[in-house]
């Protein structure tokens, strides 16, 4: 049974449940080995939505969610803020284009969004004093370009089932 969207919203509850589900992800108390290969799901999330809907989803929204992550994380204030403002706004300027690409090289993309987030956190990590090591956040990148096909899918299958548009 397929459900249209006749909503007023226009499927924008959907898209916000997503983004907290995906919060919710990365902040799930896992132990401290496999925390740091959790993948950002949030930013994979935002990814998404920038790329199948850039008029829905575009750089305001990822600075507010990266602020309410920085909240939640209790990281320095607009530090996931501007990482993902920065690669919702590449995401976007290239949105036609990466649609057209197969899964896999949307991966690849993916892969240097995910990577490119983690050096600037980082790197203002490191100006606030943060001793954490950069070697560890690379599986988790990788973890995370991984991680794209299910994201890819699944929203995707949401998107089509409650037609968001």
């Amino acid at each position: 049974m397929r459900v249209r969207a006749n909503n007023p919203h226009g499927g924008g509850i959907i898209i916000l449940m997503s983004i907290l589900v995906a919060m919710g992800l990365n902040l799930l108390p896992l132990p401290s080995s496999v925390a740091v290969n959790n993948p950002d799901w949030v930013l994979l999330c935002l990814v998404y939505w920038a790329l199948a809907l850039p008029e829905r989803v575009g750089v305001v929204s990822a600075w507010c969610v990266g602020l309410i992550m920085d909240v939640l994380t209790a990281h320095l204030m607009g530090q996931h803020a501007m990482a993902y403002a920065l690669v919702i706004y590449l995401c976007i300027r290239i949105h036609r284009r990466m649609r057209l690409y197969p899964p896999v090289q949307q991966a690849v993309s993916v892969f240097f969004y995910l990577g490119g987030s983690q050096v600037f956190l980082f790197w203002t990590g490191r100006l606030q004093g943060s001793q954490e090591k950069p070697a560890i956040a690379w599986f988790a990148i990788v973890l995370g370009a991984i991680m794209w096909f299910p994201v890819l899918f699944g929203l995707r299958r949401l998107r089509r089932h409650f037609s968001i548009t």
